[in-house]
């Protein structure tokens, strides 16, 4: 199993990037936009190797807890690694664990082909695998939701949004936050 890369991205387009190691391409799905990666730095990914039929597919993400948790979302019955790798996209990490652990199906029904059933059935299958909340990590959470409504009422997209909340993680105040991803995203 390949559990790890790193390598120079040779090529990328919206769900994938082209990750030379060493001579060898490996084309590795992510929910990562790496358009400011340069292409002759290394970049390395931990990855997750889904074996069907026909296909052997490489995920990748940028750390180990990412991965974890995608390893996660598809223990649950119906939901596949493309799924997964939606719901990954759509909100940070913080933000999809409190909405887990709160019930909160409305960030899970944004991905295209997850219902208010399987949204559902996620949270029902992974709120005690989560554990609890606590008080800080709830926090933070709310702080980063926060951030997100403010940038999307100054007229940013939500996915750029997501992108660079997600590069300043390591900021805990919430207007820190946004004026660390307002210097991102002019």
């Amino acid at each position: 199993m390949i559990g790890y890369l790193k390598g120079i991205v040779v090529h990328q387009d919206i769900r994938s990037v082209i990750l030379d190691v060493h001579g060898v391409g490996y084309k590795v799905f992510t929910n990562t936009t790496l358009l400011d990666a340069q292409t002759t730095q290394p970049i390395e990914f931990w990855t997750y190797l889904s074996v069907r039929e026909n296909a052997l597919d490489l995920y990748g993400f940028q750390n180990r807890e990412e991965l974890l948790f995608f390893e996660l979302l598809i223990s649950v019955s119906g939901i596949g690694p493309k799924s997964a790798l939606g719901i990954l996209s759509v909100a940070t990490l913080p933000n999809l664990r409190h909405a887990i652990s709160t019930g909160d199906t409305s960030h899970l029904t944004k991905v295209s082909g997850i219902g208010r059933k399987n949204a559902e059935k996620i949270v029902l299958e992974l709120k005690d695998k989560i554990g609890e909340w606590t008080v800080e990590n709830s926090t933070s959470a709310s702080g980063e939701i926060d951030a997100l409504e403010a940038l999307k009422s100054l007229g940013y997209g939500e996915r750029e949004v997501r992108e660079a909340l997600k590069k300043v993680s390591d900021i805990s105040d919430t207007g820190d936050k946004i004026k660390a991803v307002l210097k991102l995203l002019s």
